[in-house]
């Protein structure tokens, strides 16, 4: 059993084969996904998957650090009336980017202390976005750490020191694509991390692995991502898969 902590299915870029992709990965052993939200536009969309597949797909709901705009506290408001009306698996994904716009820095650091506070009271995990920005996410969970924080470092791209200071956090490594680019860094040093640390991820339909860098990701290509963890940590695929899932688990309870 293979699980992808971090996709989204409920993109555009499946609407022409969504059933078609999903049952790629399942015949591949991919049988859990996990769903992170980005903004209020999508959770239609997000609804209707899960209705689509109750028994594969796990919903989390959050606001998404690039959907930090001027409307913010009207989108953090729909995700707390969403959080108090039904349940969810995650807090996700939130964060702070400041790759693409670093104007709105105090409204995401606002945003993204607030959800870890709603995630403490509802006892779910959290799954941080970090781009160019992990300073100001360490920042963040130094003050928030504690026994009610837990999650995964979602797209993990940082050094061998940054992953170590994740983890002390009670964060899990999302390991994706990244791990098969030949700039990618992290497959350098991450046979110095525990495998109890690391579960893995696609973000499809964004950065897919080798070979099908710069083409559309998708859930079936986590077992690229497993080959690589093979010769990483000299395991065997099923060592990887059985391990990463109950790491998974682990942090979201299924």
């Amino acid at each position: 059993m293979i699980t992808d902590t971090h996709t989204h299915l409920y993109s555009e870029q499946f609407d022409e084969d969504r059933k078609e992709m999903i049952n790629r990965a399942k015949n591949a052993g991919i049988t859990r996904f996990f769903i992170p939200a980005i903004d209020a536009s999508y959770t239609q969309r997000m609804l209707d998957l899960e209705q689509e597949n109750p028994n594969d797909v796990f919903l989390m709901m959050g606001l998404h650090p690039t959907s930090v705009k001027e409307n913010y506290k009207e989108e953090l408001t729909h995700v707390k009336e969403w959080i108090d009306k039904r349940d969810f698996i995650a807090i996700g994904e939130i964060g702070i980017d400041l790759y693409w716009d670093k104007s709105f820095l105090p409204q995401q650091q606002e945003a993204f202390r607030t959800q870890i506070k709603w995630a403490k009271e509802k006892k779910l995990p959290i799954v941080i976005h970090c781009r160019d920005a992990f300073d100001e996410i360490f920042e963040v969970l130094e003050s928030e750490k504690g026994e009610d924080l837990r999650g995964i470092f979602h797209c993990f791209t940082g050094t061998l020191e940054q992953a170590k200071q994740a983890i002390s956090y009670n964060m899990k490594l999302g390991i994706g694509g990244v791990v098969t680019f030949k700039n990618g860094k992290i497959d350098k040093f991450l046979n110095q991390i525990d495998l109890k640390h690391i579960v893995l991820e696609t973000d499809a339909p964004y950065l897919a692995p080798t070979p099908y860098r710069g083409k559309r990701n998708e859930s079936s290509y986590i077992t690229n991502i497993i080959d690589k963890l093979v010769d990483i940590y000299d395991l065997t695929f099923q060592e990887i898969a059985e391990i990463t899932t109950q790491n998974s688990r682990d942090i979201f309870g299924v």
